[in-house]
C-alpha cells in the first residue's frame, strides 16, 4: 500500500501507534485517511479534517467511523472484509477443532508433566450441526470449509435472504439455537447486536453447543457467557475478540471476569488476531486501493 500510494504521488504518514489527539491535530492535511480498528473516526474528527476525500478500513467493521458524517462531508469510506474472510474462516476452524479435541488444554497438562488420555478425549466435528449467525463475507468462506467435514450448516441474517444452497441452509434465529452443536458469530458491531449474545440468548439453547466469536467482543455479554458456562449451558467458548481487549487496564470486575475464562480449560482466547495473516494484511490493503481506484 504504501509503495502504491508513493507512486500515485502521495505523501504517506505510517504511524500504528498514533493517539486520537495526534491523529486530530494533522487531519486537516489529510486527503486519505487508512484505519484499523484502534481509533473512532467520530465527528470532531471529520469536522477538522477540511480535505479529507476518503477513508480506507483495513478489515472489516466500520463502528468506529462516523460513516454518516462522512457521507454528507462527500467523504467516501470503504472497507475490505473480502481480504481476510479466509484467514477468519481458518482461524475459527483452527479454534473450534482445538477446543473440541482438548488440544490446548491437554498441550499444557503434558508441558507440566501430565499425560492424561482419557480425560481429554475428544468430540468430532462431523455430524454435528453447526448455526452461522450472520452470513457475510467470514461466515459464508468458513462455510465452506465446514463443507468438507460432514456437518449440517445452518445460518441466520436478519437483513439478507435466499443465500441458502446445497450447503447452507437459511434458517431463523430459533433453529439455531434449537438445534445447533456449534454457534458462531459473524455481525458487525451495532446497537443492535451489542451484547446479542444475553442471559436470554443463552436461555433459548437447548444443546450444549460450543460458542465461537470471532465478529467484536461485544456482541456477547462476557458476564453472560461466564453465567452460561458455570451453569453447563454451553460445552465451551472459543473467543478471538473481548469486550474490553486493553487487558492491562481492566477495572476490577473485568479482570476478574478475563481471570475466569482463561483459567477454565474449556475455554481458548486468541488476541483478535483471526484476519491478521500475511496474506489477509496484503489483499486487504490491495482491496481498499482497488476500490479506491488507486491501484
Amino acid at each position: 500500500m504504501i509503495d502504491t500510494l508513493k507512486e500515485k504521488g502521495y505523501q504517506f504518514l505510517y504511524n500504528p501507534t498514533i493517539d486520537y489527539a495526534e491523529l486530530f491535530s494533522i487531519i486537516d492535511q489529510a486527503t486519505g485517511l487508512v484505519v484499523s480498528t484502534r481509533l473512532a473516526i467520530d465527528r470532531p474528527i471529520l469536522e477538522k479534517a477540511t480535505n479529507l476525500k476518503w477513508i480506507g478500513r483495513l478489515g472489516s467493521g466500520m463502528e468506529l467511523i462516523d460513516t454518516v458524517y462522512a457521507k454528507e462531508k462527500n467523504i467516501v469510506c470503504v472497507s475490505s472484509p473480502e481480504g481476510n474472510r479466509n484467514a477468519v474462516a481458518e482461524h475459527v476452524l483452527g479454534m473450534l477443532l482445538t477446543l473440541m479435541n482438548n488440544i490446548h488444554s491437554s498441550a499444557k497438562e503434558v508441558e507440566s508433566g501430565k499425560w492424561l488420555r482419557d480425560e481429554n478425549r475428544g468430540v468430532e466435528l462431523r455430524g454435528k450441526v453447526v448455526g452461522l449467525i450472520g452470513f457475510g463475507n467470514t461466515a459464508s468462506a468458513f462455510a465452506q470449509l465446514l463443507s468438507s467435514f460432514g456437518v449440517s450448516i445452518l445460518a441466520y441474517d436478519k437483513y439478507k435472504s435466499d443465500f441458502g444452497n446445497h450447503q447452507v441452509e437459511e434458517v431463523g434465529m430459533n433453529e439455531i439455537c434449537e438445534q445447533a452443536d456449534v454457534i458462531s458469530f459473524h455481525v458487525p458491531l451495532t446497537p443492535e447486536t451489542n451484547h446479542m449474545a444475553d442471559e436470554d440468548f443463552f436461555q433459548q439453547l437447548k444443546k450444549k453447543p460450543y460458542l465461537l466469536n470471532s465478529s467484536r467482543g461485544k456482541v456477547i455479554h462476557t458476564a453472560s457467557l461466564i453465567s452460561a458456562l458455570k451453569k453447563g449451558m454451553i460445552f465451551g467458548a472459543a473467543l478471538d475478540v473481548l469486550e474490553n481487549e486493553k487487558i492491562d487496564k481492566l477495572n476490577k470486575l473485568e479482570k476478574a471476569e478475563f481471570d475466569f475464562l482463561t483459567s477454565q480449560r474449556n475455554v481458548l482466547l486468541t488476541p483478535h488476531i483471526a484476519g491478521y495473516s500475511d496474506e489477509a494484511y496484503f489483499k486487504m490493503s490491495k482491496i481498499l486501493l482497488d476500490k479506491l481506484s488507486i491501484s
